[in-house]
């Protein structure tokens, strides 16, 4: 007989009890979710008939985790901790039937209950370090417990879900169920155990391991977990389970989780993920507005992007057409795409029938009127005007009506682009970043007259290809290389003033970014966008690339490199610098890294507080993401306008005045308001 109780209900079968979750979409572990499961653990305690009990959810998933809608509110009781304890403690056994994800919270449920039985296609996992955090209502006791050391450090300090299969290997699942009997197996399993004593709990057991394998830990996750705080507080908690009674380890878990929860990091990455989510939304627009079919996309480029993006759409099942202008262009392209879907296959991450299907969807051409049935059109061609201009004039009179047509530039105006067609209402830009098929970030570039369902469309086929989309508006480099520019202007002047390439680097570094501005520039290629001419030397840059110092590629740009490409400051390039510091009258002087930090990363707050007031994005988050995503901004700071948040916006302005420069008119309205972008 069932019983309502909000989201959950109870039936009974004989003497066991089972309490079915029914929380769409992701059973979260919501307050009505809890006191619904506290209240099915003490209907068993209360009725002497009921002999186990069966925790299970309908729809897609196990427990996936905490309600996301809960953070930063006052906790509503029972708080997961005690629930889990509860459960933990019942004198009749607790059977968690799990199919779906178990995740966060879901995971520390089911280590709460003293049996696991789940279908082979479920997962395990502690997903909070990539929120800042640890699983807080004894996840990091219990697994080491239970499941080893070992298990229990990978799955705590990095985060990512294991199968049911190697959860049973590890004694984290006891039984594996049939795929399609996963209710009636756990019942099952709950009739064989209900009289067995001592009913078996995680709490009870001890776990073992030596001091070293903390530390090999550490060492072999360095470059990973660089900068992080919650790493190693999930490490430390799993070492104290090894060392301190259950109890005490508790304790420790809750003072460690009190930290994170209350630090910058854990907020900064909390941001991110609702911004990511809030990027999806677009102003303005019914969210239910009809969309257009993208069923076949045609791809104007087979070089670097153009292949690049052609996968995107050839993993996610959408059939391509990619012309080039020469057959060995379009050989070299097409063949590129072959060896990085079989290396992706080589790491076990696809299949090879997964690479023949991909592979399949492609179609090579070197005729542009074989994108007359395409819904979707992408030019990646020559970052010049008047190519891109010719290229859609031409579609213009081959695309069928309706197309969407799409510039992957990543800096030009997409009106004007737009103005070369007879259709603008059809054209935006769709600014993949490098490389495309790995890089979660695009930008959606609405033009003038970029039509609201094209848009809409644009961002449900980001969703689609699994990239991370954000509406950007019509500027020079639309937002993440419009605020990349005064970075870079202002750390090639500091060069002139007696800061090194290195110096500025390592200030970057050290504030989390993968790598500095010369760096990247090396990497890149010193010679991209590079005029071309040898003879034509107006800045640092023409100079080196006049020399052949074009990055990495040439084993010197910026720095010299070794056959390991491992960069040494340059005594050529120190020279160039200084010949151009003596030309230019400018003082050399010692540079601290304040003000580095005010000149290259002040300056790109300033740019996006322009950025907002301009409306070229829909809301600082978007900016935020952007950074976090496509330019490598460390998630732990959240993005350029939240770290602007956290430093203070009169802190910022007085470090922009401080070096002449012009503050954002709504920067200083923050300052004077002490007021926040997010």
């Amino acid at each position: 007989m069932e019983k309502p109780m909000s989201v959950i209900t109870t039936e009974r079968h004989g003497d066991i009890l089972v309490i079915i979750s029914n929380n769409p979409p992701v059973n979260a572990l919501g307050a009505e979710v809890r006191i619904g499961i506290d209240k099915g653990i003490k209907e068993a305690a209360a009725d002497d008939s009921i002999k186990a009990v069966v925790i299970r959810c309908d729809g897609r998933t196990f427990f996936a985790g905490a309600d996301i809608t809960e953070f930063g509110k006052p906790p509503v009781e029972p708080w997961l901790p005690a629930l889990v304890e509860s459960i933990e403690l019942s004198e009749k056994p607790v059977i968690a039937a799990v199919h779906g994800t178990a995740l966060g919270g879901g995971c520390e449920v089911a280590l709460g209950c003293h049996y696991r039985i789940a279908v082979p296609s479920a997962q395990f996992g502690t997903p909070e370090v990539k929120l800042g955090l640890l699983p807080g209502a004894g996840g990091t006791q219990r697994l080491p417990r239970v499941a080893g050391v070992e298990l229990a450090l990978e799955l705590t300090g990095k985060g990512d879900p294991i199968p049911a299969t190697k959860a049973k290997e590890a004694g984290l699942v006891d039984r594996l169920a049939g795929e399609d009997s996963l209710v009636a197996d756990a019942i099952a399993f709950a009739g064989e155990v209900k009289d067995v004593r001592p009913i078996p709990r995680i709490r009870d057991k001890t776990a073992t391991a030596s001091p070293e394998l903390f530390e090999t830990f550490r060492k072999a996750n360095a470059k990973r977990f660089r900068g992080f705080d919650a790493p190693e507080a999930n490490i430390k908690c799993v070492e104290a389970a090894t060392k301190l009674p259950f109890a005490e380890g508790l304790d420790f878990e809750r003072q460690e989780f009190t930290k994170l929860m209350f630090g910058t990091q854990s907020a900064a990455m909390r941001h991110i993920f609702f911004a990511e989510r809030k990027a999806a939304k677009i102003d303005g627009i019914a969210p239910d507005i009809a969309l257009r079919p993208i069923r076949k996309v045609g791809m104007i480029g087979a070089g670097t992007m153009g292949g690049g993006i052609s996968m995107n759409f050839l993993s996610a099942g959408i059939p391509v057409t990619i012309v080039e202008m020469k057959q060995d262009a379009l050989d070299r392209g097409t063949g590129i795409i072959r060896k990085n879907y079989e290396a992706t296959a080589a790491k076990g991450r696809m299949k090879p029938e997964q690479v023949e299907k991909a592979m399949g969807l492609l179609t090579p051409t070197l005729n542009l009127e074989d994108l007359a049935d395409c819904d979707l059109i992408i030019e990646a061609v020559f970052e010049n005007m008047d190519v891109k201009k010719e290229v859609f004039g031409k579609l213009d009179k081959i695309a069928k009506p309706g197309a969407i047509l799409a510039s992957n530039t990543s800096y030009l105006n997409i009106d004007e682009i737009a103005a070369s067609t007879s259709r603008p209402q059809d054209v935006l830009g769709l600014h993949f970043f490098s490389p495309a098929n790995v890089m979660k970030l695009l930008e959606v570039v609405r033009g003038a007259k970029t039509a609201d369902d094209v848009l809409a469309t644009a961002m449900d086929v980001a969703k689609k290809i699994r990239k991370v989309a954000v509406v950007a508006g019509v500027c020079d480099g639309f937002i993440g290389n419009r605020m990349l520019k005064p970075r870079q202007f202002e750390a090639m002047k500091l060069l002139m003033e007696g800061a090194t390439p290195s110096q500025i680097d390592k200030v970057h570094v050290d504030f989390g970014m993968p790598m500095g501005p010369f760096q990247m520039s090396d990497l890149a290629g010193v010679d991209i966008g590079w005029h071309r001419d040898p003879t034509r030397i107006e800045n640092i840059r023409d100079a080196l690339a006049a020399i052949g110092r074009w990055g990495q590629k040439t084993g010197k740009g910026f720095y010299d490199y070794d056959e390991k490409r491992n960069p040494s400051p340059s005594a050529e390039v120190q020279k160039i610098i200084d010949d151009f510091a003596a030309k230019s009258g400018a003082t050399k002087r010692e540079i601290s890294d304040e003000e580095i930090i005010e000149r290259t990363l002040y300056t790109m707050v300033n740019e996006g507080a322009l950025i907002l007031e301009e409306e070229m994005a829909q809301r600082a988050s978007d900016i935020d993401v952007v950074w976090i995503y496509g330019y490598g901004w460390p998630i732990y700071r959240g993005g350029p306008m939240f770290w602007a948040d956290l430093e203070g916006a009169d802190k910022i302005v007085k470090g922009l005045e401080k070096h002449g420069f012009e503050v954002a008119p709504l920067l200083k309205e923050k300052a004077a308001a002490k007021g926040r972008f997010n």
